[in-house]
């Protein structure tokens, strides 16, 4: 099939290459000109395992292209996804600006029937605005339709998520516009769910929010662990073999971070209070996960006394591994409570010091995990990359100015650190 991809952020781009490796033409398209050249000369915007390799591929086999008219590949496809941003307003609403202006400037350039699907995480109802824009706009009386497909892609696992999914989500109106898209996925041959366009945006935000709650019910979990002498590992081991649990997201730790789950919670929170619901739960997920950054601080004094004037190695800045992504990460405000209390810090991440280079001022940046322990009084992990689970402790140990590790996401056994006269402290473990 034809396929315009509007908007080449992560979504966009991995969503673009990936039907582009299912043997459809696809155009992604993006008002940004410097990105748009960058793809061109197969420079990623972001970095995802194994996008590059597809990226090129398909480009190579004429599959895949890029370019900043919308109006030129429009008319050349029969689907349209927007997969713009929908950054957060200050009140924490979805700002939508982008989504209307993409639907304006669609519906001038439609020159015949054309399927326009949300793949933007939008609040419910956003689909009934997009139809609306586009018919107010349009010229003449050409038809199209309006679906819903929420992404579920994770950043680091973005591929694998969209050639091996759960399940597909397809909000739609008409007879046609399921036709199309059941046609479209049938190469993936995963279970695909039919409903109407407000359901099929109420999943995504619904889907996140009961993510984020069950890694903020886990962070509860272990904080009364800690006052018992319970281990959290094992706490979660008993209650994610229950079936009807199951074990993912029951990783305690610093808090979740990154765009997704951040934005749509306080975006869902907005959307309840809009219909006259308290979202009390959410809330209470949001206030736990905040309450987390601070507990590590809280950590960090507790080993070291007095933080001015005193080193910490920091080991991880994404939000999570696999990713260059710092947005909402927990690392920035942990390590902006430190600098507070007058604290340095010698950080180092495998993937995301360029970005944190924009962020962070006052701190040193290293090339590898015993720069950042070289002369510190201690060292804390913020991110569970895999190298960081496989450092020489030996090393590590004569580098550092005292045997100190905050571990913020529990990726060391207590046992094993006790053993090599580490000070060791863990998030719900002893």
């Amino acid at each position: 099939m034809d396929i315009c991809i509007v908007g080449a952020g992560h979504v966009g781009l991995v969503t673009g290459a990936c039907f582009a490796e299912l043997g459809n033409q696809v155009v992604c398209v993006d008002n940004d000109s410097a990105k748009i050249a960058g793809l061109k000369k197969s420079i990623m915007p972001f970095y995802e395992p194994g996008l590059k390799e597809m990226v090129v591929k398909n480009a190579k086999e004429k599959r895949l292209s890029f370019t900043t008219s919308l109006k030129g590949a429009v008319k050349k496809s029969l689907i349209i996804f927007i997969a713009v941003g929908t950054p957060p307003k200050e009140n924490g609403e979805a700002d939508l600006t982008d989504i209307e202006r993409v639907a304006q400037n669609i519906a001038r350039f439609i020159p015949s029937y054309r399927l326009i699907v949300e793949k933007s995480t939008v609040p419910v109802e956003t689909g009934r605005w997009v139809e609306h824009t586009i018919r107010v706009n349009i010229r003449g009386r050409k038809k199209f339709d309006v679906a819903s497909n929420p992404e579920f892609l994770r950043e680091g696992a973005g591929i694998e998520d969209f050639m091996r999914p759960d399940r597909i989500v397809l909000g739609v109106k008409s007879k046609r516009a399921r036709d199309i898209l059941t046609e479209l996925y049938k190469p993936l041959q995963a279970p695909i769910i039919i409903t109407d366009i407000k359901s099929a945006e109420l999943i995504k935000h619904a889907s996140n929010s009961f993510l984020a709650t069950k890694i903020s019910f886990i962070n509860a979990i272990a904080n009364i662990c800690e006052s018992v002498g319970a281990d959290v590992a094992k706490v979660a081991e008993g209650l994610g073999t229950d079936r009807r649990i199951g074990n993912k997201f029951l990783n305690a730790g610093c808090g979740y971070g990154g765009f997704c789950f951040p934005k749509d919670i306080e975006a869902f929170i907005r959307i309840a209070e809009k219909k006259g619901y308290d979202f009390q739960l959410l809330k209470a997920v949001k206030e736990i996960n905040e309450s987390q950054k601070s507990l590590m601080l809280k950590k960090i004094e507790d080993a070291l006394w007095n933080l001015k004037d005193k080193t910490i190695g920091v080991l991880g800045l994404s939000f999570k591994p696999g990713t260059d992504d710092l947005r909402f990460a927990p690392s920035i405000d942990i390590i902006r409570k430190l600098q507070l209390e007058g604290a340095n810090i010698c950080a180092f991440d495998p993937q995301a010091m360029k970005g944190a280079r924009s962020i962070f001022k006052d701190i040193k940046f290293c090339n590898d995990v015993y720069e950042a322990a070289r002369g510190a009084d201690c060292l804390l992990v913020l991110t569970e990359w895999n190298e960081f689970k496989e450092i020489d402790f030996k090393k590590i140990k004569k580098l550092l100015k005292q045997p100190v590790i905050i571990d913020g996401r529990n990726i060391y056994d207590p046992e094993k650190m006790k053993k090599m006269r580490f000070r060791y402290f863990a998030v719900g473990r002893s």
